[in-house]
């Protein structure tokens, strides 16, 4: 029996209203009461939780133009940055993480995994610096080269090569900066005599 039905029965016969159930309009009463009581619950938890994330800072006196300035050189220098690059010329291969590198204010230390290397003993693998560039010989003959991201000084540059997994040498060095300035990275561009991707 519907609702209407039910309201209508009580109307003509109200004798009969003990009789009638009323189980459904009970339910329904109660399903909108908890649902009302949940919808306001929701509704002050959202706005306790809005109000606890936000908080006054105006008593530090910063603005926008404070939040976007550089930070002071000085903060800066002896904080290490690092990361990966890739030591190839194939775009399918841009992501060999062949090069790690740490970047110090005044140096840079390097570590080289060169896949064109794979089988090369460690002793006949060698590395010489120009100012801008870095290349490494095996037996002599340039197997990889590289343009560095800033200037160098050639002659401080140290290496060490060891024999890696795979049969890829590792060569780990390191070279001071001509300036102290930030490279970012160590190399700019992998040089077009580099034969290693060949190979």
């Amino acid at each position: 029996m519907t609702t209407t039905a039910m309201l209508i029965m009580t109307m003509l016969y109200p004798q009969v209203q003990s009789f009638i159930p009323t189980t459904t309009v009970t339910s329904r009463i109660a399903r909108a009461t908890v649902t009302a009581a949940f919808q306001k619950r929701v509704s002050v938890s959202t706005a306790a939780a809005s109000s606890e994330s936000s908080s006054d800072v105006s008593d530090l006196g910063l603005t926008m133009e404070d939040l976007d300035a550089p930070l002071p050189p000085e903060l800066l220098q002896n904080l290490a940055s690092s990361g990966y690059e890739s030591t190839t010329r194939n775009l399918d291969n841009a992501d060999d993480r062949g090069c790690e590198w740490k970047e110090n204010l005044d140096n840079l230390e390097v570590i080289l995994s060169i896949s064109g290397l794979r089988g090369q003993p460690a002793q006949c693998i060698s590395v010489e610096f120009s100012t801008t560039t870095a290349t490494v010989t095996a037996f002599g003959y340039v197997i990889w080269s590289c343009v560095l991201r800033g200037e160098c000084v050639p002659e401080s540059a140290k290496f060490n090569v060891v024999d890696g997994q795979d049969m890829v040498p590792v060569i780990q060095l390191t070279v001071d900066k001509k300036e102290k300035q930030r490279w970012g990275g160590f190399i700019a561009q992998v040089g077009e005599n580099t034969i290693s991707d060949l190979m």
